[in-house]
């Protein structure tokens, strides 16, 4: 039997990772938390509106999918010419010519649509929404709408909307809190959980999960921050992760374990504790010395707030 060398742990993981269908992220606001979004209300005041929004987004299809040539091959560069508006780029060199294929199936469509109508109705989320470009991508932003739309009679509970990626960068900071699942292809789920990350404290407070039939892994969204693994004490926010953690509760049916770590994160920002990128500092091994509170600092106290509750 060979020993478990990198090959093996490279073709493990890669197994797992072609059955992990769908990400979901999870940008959610802690009240107290310095760097939420706030905005101006109707009476000059500040409002600090609270955010909570689950975003899913395709795995296996789309821009992301991988499929895509720099001097595309003949039998390729033919079958693009089929397509009456190629005609703008008859004549390119091909290796001056760059494609990039954006390919949805019907039924991953369906399938990421339907789990975000499930998630929203166990979660108690009043609406879904399609976040895709449909009036310029229309034949895959369309099949991802259609199958939306015929899901959505099973779940008249939920609200369906649609929305353009472009447009929805705008209302996610003129009315983030209307928002609860959005779900879309990759690369626009990507752009979303960034931008809804980025109203509640920045990618130290978003988790996310790869989830597929049989096999789900969780971690934070912004994955495990090397630059920072040599620095003592460590500084990097761990919030990401013990969301990410109960994230994984909640995928398990243990939602009351899931609450009780929201909840004591929740009392240690109310508190007052704050890593370093919560004071608007730069990340480095002095923060500290700053007022920062380290990695570990700030999970004895979460510790302590779970201990307590």
């Amino acid at each position: 039997m060979p020993s478990p060398g990198r090959r093996t742990m490279s073709y493990t993981f890669s197994a797992i990772l072609s059955r992990l269908l769908l990400s979901v992220d999870w940008p959610e606001s802690f009240e107290g938390n310095p760097l939420n979004f706030i905005r101006r209300n109707k009476d000059g005041g500040v409002e600090e509106p609270r955010i909570d929004v689950a975003i899913f987004r395709q795995n296996t299809e789309g821009l992301y999918g991988g499929v895509e040539w720099t001097n595309p091959p003949p039998q390729v560069y033919e079958a693009l010419r089929t397509h009456p508006k190629f005609k703008h780029f008859e004549g390119v060199p091909g290796p001056d010519l760059a494609v990039s294929t954006r390919i949805f199936t019907r039924n991953c469509c369906h399938r990421i649509v339907r789990r975000a109508f499930e998630y929203a109705r166990q979660f108690g989320y009043k609406s879904v929404t399609v976040c895709e470009k449909p009036n310029v991508i229309r034949e895959t932003s369309g099949m991802m709408e259609e199958e939306a739309r015929r899901i959505h009679a099973e779940f008249p509970d939920i609200q369906l909307w649609s929305t353009n990626i472009d447009a929805q960068m705008m209302w996610l900071t003129k009315n983030p809190e209307d928002y609860g699942v959005i779900v879309s292809g990759n690369m626009f789920g990507d752009i979303c959980s960034d931008g809804f990350a980025g109203l509640v404290g920045g990618l130290g407070f978003a988790a996310s999960g790869n989830i597929g039939d049989e096999v789900a892994v969780f971690e934070p969204t912004h994955g495990s921050a090397p630059k920072y693994a040599s620095f003592d004490p460590p500084i990097v926010n761990p919030t990401a992760m013990f969301l990410s953690a109960a994230m994984m509760l909640d995928h398990l049916g243990e939602r009351d374990k899931a609450q009780r770590i929201r909840d004591a994160i929740g009392m240690v920002v109310r508190g007052g504790v704050k890593t370093y990128d919560m004071m608007r500092i730069p990340g480095r091994p002095d923060v500290c010395s700053k007022g920062a509170a380290s990695s570990t600092q700030f999970t004895e106290a979460v510790i302590a707030a779970l201990q307590s509750s």
